[in-house]
């Protein structure tokens, strides 16, 4: 299996986020859904087409604030759907907005983002996209296998013999805990 470990050290893009951000612990809401909404997006795409435009991502929604975001209406919908400097998919964006919405529900509920989370690990992948699936929009296997893997909730994120690897796992993931 190919690693990105192998391919995204020195890339202008690839290369900050393997080694600054893939597979770190992770609790900062507007972080927690940006990162959400980054894996929704790439869904189909390259990864790679989504860092690029990640920047002009986090000035569209607003850095990615849950309580902006939640408060979009059709104006802001359709200011998005115009953004060449953004990925622009109708489904993709509804389902932002939504998820932005849904995650102002979990601090009822959970305290927020990152204690629903917390509150439900450890889970099986399949538990995790059903849980993800029930709570969220746009959230299939593979958005969920990734985000999960991005914040250090899954294993896999790097090479056993990746340094950035010996980084993470001083932090202790929560993919390390019983």
């Amino acid at each position: 299996m190919p690693w990105y470990c192998d391919t995204a050290p020195g890339h202008p893009f690839h290369g900050p986020y393997h080694d600054e951000e893939y597979g770190f612990p992770l609790e900062d809401e507007a972080e927690l859904f940006e990162r959400l909404s980054l894996e929704i997006f790439q869904a189909g795409l390259s990864w790679l087409l989504v860092l690029k435009k990640r920047e002009n991502m986090r000035a569209a929604f607003d850095g990615f604030d849950v309580d902006t975001v939640a408060a979009y209406a059709d104006a802001e919908q359709q200011r998005l759907l115009n953004d060449a400097g953004i990925i622009r998919n109708r489904l993709k964006i509804a389902s932002i907005i939504e998820n932005a919405r849904r995650i102002q529900g979990l601090r009822e509920s959970h305290g927020g983002f990152a204690a629903w989370i917390a509150a439900h690990h450890p889970l099986a992948l399949e538990d995790w996209v059903k849980l993800f699936r029930k709570t969220f929009k746009f959230t299939g296997p593979e958005v969920v296998n990734e985000f999960l893997m991005s914040i250090g909730y899954l294993p896999g994120s790097h090479a056993e013999d990746c340094p950035v690897l010996a980084k993470i796992i001083v932090k202790n993931p929560p993919w390390m805990k019983p």
